[in-house]
């Protein structure tokens, strides 16, 4: 279910992603930031899937929560938090680029 609910957030990633390029520029950049959220999906889920594979075993805590929703939510935590902290980046240089 863990599982399920990350696949449907980061389809849902996808599409705002497509339609926000899309309408700021055009389709091929829409294609291009879908095409990178899917690549960082997936290096990320088998990064962060070999890093716990030192510490936890494959059936995890429990049924819902096993080592591969582990590695999804790991992957999720840092994609957010990198999001975040570069949205609040990119305020910080609006910022102080205009006087």
């Amino acid at each position: 279910m863990i599982i399920l609910f990350i696949f449907y957030l980061h389809t849902v990633a996808c599409i705002y992603s497509f339609t926000k390029r899309w309408q700021e520029s055009h389709a091929g950049w829409g294609l291009l930031a879908v095409g990178l959220i899917v690549l960082v999906f997936f290096v990320g889920w088998t990064m962060a899937d070999s890093l716990l594979k030192f510490f936890v075993e494959k059936k995890g805590i429990g049924v819902l929560f096993d080592r591969d929703a582990m590695a999804l939510t790991l992957l999720t935590v840092g994609e957010v938090l990198f999001l975040y902290f570069q949205t609040i980046w990119r305020a910080k240089k609006r910022l102080h680029s205009h006087p």
